[in-house]
Parts: structure tokens; sequence; C-alpha cells
């Protein structure tokens, strides 16, 4: 008799675990995702950031198949047989190439969710500015087939004002620039709204390619998309460092075709990324003559904030703020910016999913 009395609470309780465990798998997992034309970054709410991949697929050709997904499909970009193709399936910060696309989340989603089949997560996902409907759509219907029970989107300057700490529901100005790997998003926020927001297809790829078409002009060498952030990545930079910094890249000759490697110089990198810095530029000093008084005098007074991987290249900062007569503060982690403010919003969606625009 006293052994049933014991032995009950125990089995109730392990029954109410075992239901506990069940029915817990039965409810959506809220997730966060910067989708993003260089890399794509998942938050799981409670968890912090979880994933962070280049937005890179390559695909045996024959049978429409994965061969590999993020760092690896990096690796073997321009080095695959005929039949594995590489691709970025995201373009300008929008999808390019819808199945590749929801290929990739799937299989991202699938990392961090392995544990629970039970799930059909909700997502938040971070967007450009000035994304049209069409391109809305196209986020949407791509992570619902990769097994999204609900979606939601938000935009990025947004999402980054959020991740870089900003206080954007009191009355004062914050403005925000993200330059991420397709997009530039210029944005001034106040009172959980947005007052001036504009996007500019000049970001990380647009510098990338400009100082491919430096060496191929100047040098006479053809480098590889890689290669050339690699150059940008290492000796790049806004305003001359003082340094006599060089490096050594690899290529082929675009008179002989033989491959080639040269040693370039920071000025060069630097005479190559002018194009694309004075387009960020232009658009910063848009947005600031485009406010009213009293927030001009806001961001005057507070600065302006930059996020997103182009916010590491060397003397960024300092060359916009000689150029607009603004302080410009970096982000302490730019790269994570938008997806820890995305991720805010998923661990609070009943009291900022108003942030959200679908």
């Amino acid at each position: 008799m006293s052994t049933a009395r014991l032995s009950l609470p125990f089995i109730e309780h392990t029954e109410l675990s075992v239901a506990r465990r069940f029915w817990g798998s039965m409810i959506p997992q809220d997730l966060a995702m910067d989708l993003g034309t260089a890399n794509t970054l998942i938050y799981v709410r409670q968890r912090g950031i979880v994933l962070n991949e280049p937005s890179v697929v390559a695909v045996d050709q024959e049978t429409n198949q994965a061969v590999a997904i993020g760092h690896e499909a990096k690796e073997m970009y321009g080095k695959t047989s005929r039949n594995i193709r590489c691709v970025r399936p995201m373009k300008d910060g929008v999808i390019a190439d819808f199945d590749m696309t929801a290929l990739m989340i799937r299989h991202m989603l699938g990392q961090v969710r392995a544990r629970n089949i039970w799930r059909r997560p909700r997502i938040v996902i971070g967007v450009p500015s000035g994304i049209t409907q069409v391109e809305k759509r196209a986020v949407i219907d791509a992570a619902m087939r990769s097994g999204a029970g609900e979606v939601m989107l938000v935009d990025e300057p947004m999402a980054a004002a959020i991740g870089t700490g900003l206080p954007i529901d009191r009355a004062v100005g914050n403005m925000i620039v993200d330059i991420g790997g397709g997009t530039t998003e210029v944005a001034i926020i106040s009172m959980g709204g947005t007052l001036y927001s504009h996007s500019i297809r000049v970001a990380g790829d647009e510098m990338d390619e400009a100082v491919q078409r430096h060496l191929r002009r100047s040098h006479g060498i053809l480098v590889g998309i890689f290669e050339a952030e690699r150059a940008k990545l290492v000796i790049g930079s806004a305003l001359p460092s003082g340094q006599s910094r060089s490096m050594k890249v690899f290529g082929r000759d675009i008179t002989t075709a033989v491959p080639r490697q040269i040693e370039i110089t920071e000025d060069n990198v630097r005479e190559a990324l002018n194009e694309p810095i004075s387009a960020i530029i232009a658009s910063v000093t848009t947005a600031i003559e485009q406010t009213s008084a009293e927030v001009a005098q806001d961001i005057m007074a507070r600065g302006i904030y930059l996020a997103g991987g182009g916010a590491l290249l060397r003397g960024l900062a300092e060359r916009l703020q000689r150029e607009t007569g603004v302080i410009f503060h970096r982000a302490a982690d730019p790269l994570s910016c938008v997806v820890r403010g995305v991720g805010t919003i998923a661990d609070n969606l009943k009291t900022m999913r108003r942030l959200c625009i679908v």
C-alpha cells in the first residue's frame, strides 16, 4: 500500500514530463533570420545566434541536388566540374534564384531544428527597405516552402537599429546606415516608426566588383570575386592609413590567359573603392537633407550609427564624418546587428510584432 502511494507521484511526474516534451515539440519555435546576399544568419529564441554561413549553394546539375551549402560551397566556388554549379542565390538583398534560395533555407533550418521534427517554426526575416511586393512574396514563399509555419518580415534598417541598441521608441531621431552585401540601407527612426528610409544597391558586393574592374583595367589581370573580396578585407581602406600595405593576388592574364600573380597596394584598392563609397556618402547626405530641423538637431547631437559588414572597412567612419560633418559611430558587432535586432523582435513578438511590415 505504501509502495503504491510512493510510486504514484513518480508515475504522474514522468507522464507529465513526457506530455510536456511532446506538446512542447508541437509549439512553433520562433526563429529570426538575416537572409543576406553574402551571409545568412539564424537566431533561435533564448539561444542566440546559432548559424552564420555564406549564402552559397553548390548543386549537381544532373540530379538538381545540393552538393554543399554555406562555407563548404564557398570553398568550391569557381573550382567545380561542369556537372556542379555554385550559385549565390541572393542578389542585391533579394532572391535571384528562388529554387536555390528555398533549398538553402531548408538546409539551414534543418541544421538548427533537427532535434524537433514536429515543429513548424515561426520565422521573422530581415529584408531591405526598398523591397517590392513581388520580392516580399518570393521571400515568404521560399521560407514557407522550406518548412516555416508562419513568416513575418521586418525592414533591415529597423532591425539594425534595434540590434545596435538605439532607443527606437523614444521621441528622438536615430539615424542608421546598414552596409550589407547587396544593399546599403539609410534610415531615420523615431517613436517606433521610420521617418525616412532609402535603399541603394551599392554595398559589399559592389565594392568587390569595383576591385575586380580596377585590377582588370589597370593591371590586365582577371581575379575571382572572392579574391577581390580578400583584397578589400586585407588592405582595403576609405582613407590613407599611413602604412605601406600590400599583398599578392592571383588571377588570369587577360591577354595571354596564363595564370599570374601580382602585388597590389592599399592605394590600388582604395582607388577602386572610391566610386561605391562616394555613392554611399551621397545617399547619407540626401537623407540628412530630407530631415526636419528638429530631427537634424538630434542627429548632429547623437551622431549616425554604422552597421553591416561594410562598416568594417578601414577609415570608412572617418571619411563619412569628414564628408558630412556628422560624427559616425560603428556598432560593436556590425555583422550581426540585423539578426540580433530581428531576434529581439522574435523574442518579444507580442509587443514588437507591430514593427513587422508583413
